[in-house]
């Protein structure tokens, strides 16, 4: 049969590539969420957010505060997604993926990459004051590239909403 022709198989499902923001409430986060949009958006992407709630310490006589302070966490990471997720529509007119995932953040995104492998991208701000990138910057700088296994994209925290139209 040469190229032409038609086939009978059912074409395979349309993979589509996915750009990962971690969220964290920084306007550093909502400048990736921006970027990650509009990227998404040109090259029929599709942008995935995801909150990561990291675990509490506290000991067996104040687990029902736990449990309490877990639930207000969940309901605040609901709240943020929805919100951001209200912005990705705006920016791009796409509605995101959205997670949410309980423990310790670099382990909650290594563990999504190696769930979802449409995972293609993730993309980050930088942070603009004294103290540095940021964490999420700083966590995946310091990862080696056998521990994580898809490209990067930092954006600077200083760009304007023309640059970033323009970039992505």
């Amino acid at each position: 049969m040469s190229e032409s022709e038609p086939s009978d198989r059912p074409a395979a499902p349309e993979k589509r590539r996915k750009f990962l923001v971690i969220v964290d409430g920084t306007p550093e986060s909502e400048i990736a969420i921006h970027f990650a949009s509009l990227r998404a958006a040109h090259t029929g992407g599709v942008v995935t957010l995801l909150a990561v709630i990291e675990p509490g310490e506290a000991s067996q006589q104040w687990l029902g505060v736990k449990n309490i302070m877990q639930e207000e966490a969940r309901d605040e990471a609901e709240e943020l997604l929805h919100r951001l997720a209200a912005h990705v529509n705006e920016y791009a007119g796409i509605m995101p993926e959205l997670i949410i995932r309980e423990g310790r953040r670099a382990e909650q995104v290594m563990q999504l990459l190696a769930e979802d492998k449409d995972v293609a991208i993730l993309v980050l701000a930088a942070g603009t004051g004294k103290e540095g990138p940021g964490p999420l910057v700083s966590m995946v700088a310091s990862a080696s590239e056998k521990a994580f296994p898809i490209p990067v994209t930092v954006v600077p925290g200083t760009l304007t909403e023309e640059a970033i139209r323009s970039l992505a």
